[in-house]
């Protein structure tokens, strides 16, 4: 199974959006202070009204992080939550897709 399908198989099971791409791209077991950090930037709570699954992503690759905004856009239509769920229709897990995947590519 890629990290793509895990992180959209464990969305909301247990996981946030955050959550689940932080957990799916981390090595071993994720931290738990660190899920947590992930849980408060979930549903539109992170900085910018950033989409929670992008958060993670830049999080992770932190070097990266023009790029996978710039990918992430061009695929889910915005960055930014309530844009993606107003605006784009993009459901969460699609956002969670896209950001997984955008860490796979890169």
């Amino acid at each position: 199974m890629s990290r793509t399908e895990s992180a959209v198989n464990s969305f909301r099971k247990p996981y946030s959006c955050a959550q689940t791409v932080f957990a799916a791209f981390s090595d071993g077991a994720p931290d738990e202070e660190l899920m947590r950090e992930m849980l408060a930037n979930s549903g539109g709570r992170a900085p910018e009204n950033m989409c929670g699954a992008l958060f993670a992503a830049v999080s992770l690759r932190p070097d990266k992080a023009e790029e996978i905004k710039k990918r992430f856009a061009e695929k889910a239509g915005s960055t930014r939550c309530q844009e993606l769920k107003s605006v784009h229709k993009t459901p969460c897990a699609e956002c969670v897709r896209i950001a997984a995947q955008t860490l796979e590519d890169i």
